[in-house]
């Protein structure tokens, strides 16, 4: 029967205490390892669900990184201010991480810096070929090329702002060849743009559009199934601009506000960090 190697992250499925899982579904071991003892479902998710209950108890690396700089540091990270504004500076530029140090003032022939290379020759380094504008290198969910690019271009200064690019990057098909090109060319402004699922329910009840209709177009469009006759022709009655609606039709995944909002904290408390206790950080 099996043919799958591969696993869910941790979608854990809760069976009745007087039930069986073989009831719903034969069970295996990821990648045929035994010894590591843990077991998946076989079948998918989806033919269980209106039988069985599913929790998505996502590990992530995130805790585990403020645990350990609870531990260096004392700071409780529950305790740190979310609108610091040091720490907000560094998604829209690398200045409060140079407060101090002017970087083509640093000597390219410092004799202990030059120990800790094999070589005897003076390090040389190229400061113009970083080519970084923003300072969250390192930042969880904020830190690759991609996100990196989208803070260039957008230059959040508010906690909302940093919210939405999550919700942005997180998605398929959201900013790229979507919600990018309308910000870019001035055709929608970054918090009128489809960020988040929540965004299109909210946006389309607020311009007067029945509840409920609101609710299925966020849910076809989340998932990637675009817009039907019925629902587009509702959006035009509605008075709905045209680049929102060509936006959903371009959707495939959207993330949860939720989400985007749990990922921007823990990555805001972890950059606090890389402000104001850079050698711990690093």
């Amino acid at each position: 029967m099996k043919v799958t190697t591969g696993q869910h992250p941790a979608g854990i499925v809760i069976v009745p205490k007087d039930e069986d899982i073989y009831m719903f579904t034969p069970i295996q071991y990821p990648a045929d390892k035994v010894e590591q003892g843990t077991i998946t479902t076989h079948f998918d998710f989806h033919a269980m669900d209106d039988r069985l209950v599913k929790l998505d108890i996502l590990g992530h690396d995130d805790p585990t990184a403020l645990r350990m700089l609870q531990d260096l540091t004392g700071i409780d990270p529950t305790t740190i201010p979310l609108d610091d504004p040091e720490t907000r500076k560094i998604y829209s530029s690398p200045e409060p991480l140079l407060t101090g140090i002017d970087p083509t003032t640093i000597p390219l022939d410092d004799p202990e810096t030059r120990k800790i290379y094999s070589s005897p020759e003076p390090l040389h380094v190229d400061l113009s070929a970083l080519e970084c504008t923003v300072g969250t290198l390192g930042v969880p969910e904020f830190g690759t090329s991609f996100v990196q690019k989208v803070l260039e271009q957008t230059r959040p200064t508010t906690m909302e702002e940093l919210v939405r690019i999550s919700g942005l990057t997180h998605g398929t098909d959201v900013w790229l060849n979507n919600a990018e090109p309308l910000v870019v060319n001035g055709i929608a402004k970054l918090k009128e743009v489809l960020c988040t699922r929540d965004d299109i329910m909210n946006y389309l009840i607020v311009h007067g559009m029945d509840a409920s209709l609101s609710f299925k177009i966020m849910e076809r469009v989340r998932k990637g199934k675009g817009l039907t006759d019925e629902m587009e022709d509702a959006m035009k009655a509605g008075k709905i601009p045209a680049w929102f609606i060509d936006s959903c039709k371009k959707i495939k995944y959207m993330f949860p506000r939720g989400h985007a909002v749990a990922y921007t904290m823990m990555g805001f408390r972890i950059a606090y960090f890389k402000v104001h206790h850079p050698l711990e950080f690093y």
